[in-house]
């Protein structure tokens, strides 16, 4: 059993982070935690039928993330012998990724530099720099 486990955020678009966090893994016997977030607003001022059809779609779209994004992943990497786990939440990402990683005790958490464009970032910020400011472990930001 792995001693150590690194958090690893993936956002769907860039496997550069997982890849360099496995590396890192195999090479330390750590376990692997690949955390994708889904960004969801609650709309508290819909209709009960309304909320249904949302938490419906809500359903669709964890079950989507899973089966398309990480389930694939998690299952390549655990047959080249690693210890790893998928958690998809909704959420707000920085604040997700560092939940994960306080509740499985990570060491590191890996994050890609590149996600959302300029303007996205401006607007609603970055997970790399919410996560580089916030996390009270190491971070690595991987290029």
């Amino acid at each position: 059993m792995a001693s150590e486990t690194f958090v690893v955020a993936y956002d769907g678009t860039d496997r550069t982070v997982v890849d360099y966090a496995a590396r890192r893994a195999e090479a330390s016997g750590a376990a692997l935690c690949l955390v994708h977030v889904l960004q969801w607003s609650p709309y508290s001022f819909l209709t009960p039928q309304e909320l249904d059809e949302r938490r419906m779609r809500r359903r669709q779209e964890l079950e989507r993330a899973k089966t398309a994004l990480v389930d694939p992943i998690v299952a390549e990497l655990q047959a080249s012998g690693l210890t790893v786990e998928g958690e998809i939440r909704f959420g707000s990402p920085t604040t997700v990724i560092l939940e994960v990683a306080r509740d499985r005790g990570a060491c590191q958490i890996f994050v890609g530099r590149t996600g959302k464009s300029g303007i996205e970032n401006k607007i609603f910020g970055s997970v790399t720099l919410g996560l580089a400011q916030a996390a009270t472990i190491p971070t690595v930001i991987v290029p």
